[in-house]
C-alpha cells in the first residue's frame, strides 16, 4: 500500500522555536504554505484546532483555493456544533475542494482547553460522545432517508442531508488518543488511528490494541514525528542540540505544564526510558516542553530518518505525519531529501510482496 504523506497547515507561523507574529489568521501565510507543501509531494496537511485558533474550515477552503491536488485533514472537536450539521460543512468542503477533505476527531485532552468553550464533560465522556459523533456524522453523510436518532448525547428527528461528499461513500474519518476510553470509543468507527511517535515495541503494542477493538472493521494508522535532518547523522544531532537550547532559553525558568493526556503521558515515559530509542527517536524534545503534542523527533541524515519512518511503516503504518521546527523551510527541505527516499523504499517493499 502507497504511503501517505501527511504535513501541517497553520494560519500563521509559529513553533516551539518561533514564535507567533503577525496577524492570527494570514491568508498569504496560508497560501504560501499550501502551496510549499503541494510542491514538495505531500498528499494532505493536517489543520489543527485550539480554543483559541481561527475557523479550521475557512483556513482549509482558502488553501483548497489556492492549490489542485493537496488534500486537507480537518481537525474537528465535538460538542460545539451538533453533528448533523458537522456533516453537511465537511461535505460542503469535500464539494468545493473535488473530494481533497478527511475529518479528525480529537475529543479533547485538557479539561481546561475544554472549559475555555463551555464543555464541562469529563473525559470518558468526551470520548463517548466522539463515538456517538462519528456515528451520526456517517448517517448523515449516507443515509438515504431521513432517520432519529436518541442517544446518550444527542436527540436528533428526521435528520437528513441534501448535500453528500464529493468522495464515495463518505470522507474518511481519522482520531486518536492514547487512552483505554479512546481505544474502546474510537476503534470501532474510525478509518485511521493517528498515534504519536513512540518506540517502535510500543507502538506496534499499541496497534494490537486498537486492531482487537476494531472488531471486523478495517483500520489504518498514522504515527506522527517531527524530523531533524542534516547531511550527516552528526550534522543532524548538532541541530537538534542546538534546537533544544533555544527552546529551553525561550522557556526560561518556566516549567512544562504536568499534562492530562495519556498521549503525552506516554511520550514522557518514554522519554524517563531514555534519551534516544530504536535508531534515532530523541525524546528530549518531549521532556523539555512536557510532550505537548507530536513533539519526539527523529534525528539523522535523510537516508537514516527515512528508513526510520518506514520501519513505522512496517509495523501497520500506513499515513505518516511529519512537521518541522521552522515550518516551511523544514517542509521545502522534507520534499527535497525525506518524501522521495521514503516513497522510494514503501515502494520497494511492496514491490517485494508482489
Amino acid at each position: 500500500m502507497p504511503v501517505e504523506m501527511i504535513g501541517w497547515i497553520a494560519p500563521r507561523v509559529s513553533s516551539e522555536l518561533i514564535p507567533a507574529e503577525g496577524p492570527a489568521f494570514d491568508p498569504d501565510v496560508i497560501a504560501h504554505t499550501a502551496q510549499i507543501h503541494e510542491h514538495a509531494d505531500f498528499d494532505r496537511v493536517l489543520i489543527g484546532y485550539f480554543s483559541d485558533a481561527p475557523d479550521g474550515f475557512m483556513v482549509g477552503a482558502h488553501a483548497a483555493a489556492v492549490t489542485d491536488r493537496l488534500g486537507f485533514l480537518l481537525a474537528h472537536r465535538p460538542g460545539f456544533v451538533a453533528p448533523t450539521v458537522a456533516a453537511r460543512k465537511l461535505a460542503s468542503f469535500d464539494q468545493l475542494s473535488g473530494g481533497r477533505v478527511a475529518v479528525h476527531i480529537i475529543s479533547g485532552g485538557s479539561d481546561s482547553d475544554q472549559a475555555k468553550d463551555g464543555d464541562y464533560t469529563d473525559h470518558a465522556g468526551r470520548y463517548r460522545r466522539s463515538s456517538e459523533y462519528i456515528e451520526l456524522l456517517e448517517r448523515t453523510w449516507t443515509s438515504d432517508v431521513p432517520f432519529d436518532h436518541e442517544g446518550e448525547f444527542y436527540r436528533i428527528e428526521r435528520a437528513w442531508a441534501d448535500i453528500r461528499c464529493a468522495q464515495t461513500p463518505r470522507i474518511p474519518v481519522f482520531g486518536g488518543g492514547g487512552s483505554d476510553a479512546a481505544i474502546d470509543a474510537l476503534a470501532p468507527h474510525l478509518d485511521v488511528f493517528m498515534l504519536w511517535g513512540e518506540p517502535l515495541a510500543e507502538t506496534a503494542a499499541f496497534m494490537e490494541r486498537v486492531r482487537a477493538r476494531s472488531g471486523k472493521r478495517p483500520i489504518r494508522f498514522s504515527v506522527s514525528t517531527r524530523p531533524i535532518l542534516g547531511r550527516t547523522d552528526a550534522e543532524a544531532w548538532d541541530r537538534a542540540r542546538d534546537i533544544h537550547a533555544q527552546i529551553k532559553a525561550r522557556m526560561g525558568s518556566r516549567a512544562a505544564a504536568t499534562p492530562e493526556n495519556v498521549g503525552s503521558q506516554r511520550l514522557l515515559q518514554a522519554a524517563a526510558d531514555g534519551e534516544v530509542h530504536d535508531t534515532c527517536l530523541w525524546t528530549s524534545l518531549a521532556e523539555l516542553t512536557g510532550a505537548r503534542g507530536n513533539s519526539t523527533a527523529l534525528v539523522g541524515s535523510p537516508e537514516t530518518v527515512a528508513k526510520a519512518m518506514v520501519a513505522y511503516y512496517d509495523i501497520g503504518a500506513t499515513s505518516l505525519l511529519i512537521r518541522g521546527y521552522d515550518p516551511l523551510p523544514d517542509a521545502i527541505e522534507y520534499g527535497e531529501e525525506l518524501i522521495p527516499r521514503v516513497r522510494e523504499l514503501v515502494a520497494e517493499r511492496d514491490a517485494s510482496k508482489g
